[in-house]
């Protein structure tokens, strides 16, 4: 197998609002270590998913 091709051990984090584990991305490079959310949407508080308890998902008993 070639150099480039061998899995690589980053760094992770999970979000507080969702706590999806996010790993480290090249972009972020200088600011890990202020990372803190895995992306905008957790970033600005909106919620999304079950996670957060969204009605979309949710069955009613019959």
């Amino acid at each position: 197998m070639s150099p480039s091709k061998r899995s690589v051990t980053r760094p992770e984090k999970r979000c507080p609002i969702c706590q999806r584990p996010f790993q480290w991305r090249k972009r972020w490079m200088r600011d890990w270590a202020r990372v803190v959310y895995c992306s905008d949407a957790c970033r600005k508080g909106t919620p999304r998913g079950r996670a957060v308890g969204s009605r979309l998902g949710a069955k009613t008993p019959c």
